[in-house]
């Protein structure tokens, strides 16, 4: 059985990989929008990026338009991979709880 990532397990890495994991033809995603989408501080989602970022599972990319700083966040290969194993563990958990179901005889 595959393994729980536990970079990526904690709820707001999860769903932040999931959108950056997710994006169609666009390949960055705006720290803004992330934030606004997920409804955490600035702070608290700088904190997880920085995690995420560390085990080389995204990229933040920092520019300025219109100099005001826009940064960018965009998965790595590497954070890629890491997702889909981490979606896979859960799907065998998932998986496991339909097999075993509580009070069913084996």
């Amino acid at each position: 059985m595959s393994e729980l990532n536990s970079v990526i397990h904690q709820p707001v890495r999860l769903r932040i990989m999931s959108l950056v994991t997710s994006l169609d033809g666009e390949k960055q995603i705006e720290f803004t929008y992330l934030q606004k989408i997920l409804q955490v501080t600035a702070g608290n989602l700088g904190s997880h990026l920085r995690k995420l970022e560390d085990a080389e599972y995204i990229i933040t990319q920092k520019t300025f338009f219109s100099r005001k700083p826009r940064t960018y966040v965009e998965p790595t290969p590497l954070g890629h991979q890491a997702f889909a194993e981490h979606v896979a563990a859960l799907a065998d958990i998932l998986q496991q709880t339909a097999v075993n179901k509580p009070g069913e005889s084996d």
